[in-house]
C-alpha cells in the first residue's frame, strides 16, 4: 500500500512552502525517518522525513510553491 508524503504544517500560521530540493532521487529507496526533501517557509528551512519505508516517487517539482497538505511524493 502506498503512503503519501504531503507538505506538513510546521506552525499555526503556515499555509505554504517552497520545495527547495530532493535529497533522494525519484525511485530511490527510503527508510522511515530518513530526510527526503528540503522545504522553505517564510521563517525556516527544514528537511522532511519519510513516513514509511519503500520506494520514493516524486509528485512535486523542486523550486515550486505548495500549500499545506499538497502531495509532495508517495512511498510505494
Amino acid at each position: 500500500m502506498a503512503t503519501p508524503l504531503n507538505l506538513p504544517k510546521l506552525g499555526v500560521s503556515m499555509v505554504e512552502a517552497t520545495l527547495v530540493g530532493w535529497l533522494v532521487a525519484d525511485g530511490g529507496a527510503v527508510s522511515t525517518g530518513e530526510p527526503v526533501c528540503t522545504i522553505e517557509t517564510d521563517k525556516v528551512e527544514i528537511e522532511v522525513e519519510a513516513p514509511a519505508t519503500g520506494r520514493l516517487v516524486h509528485r512535486a517539482v523542486a523550486g515550486e510553491l505548495y500549500e499545506v497538505g499538497d502531495p509532495l511524493a508517495v512511498i510505494e
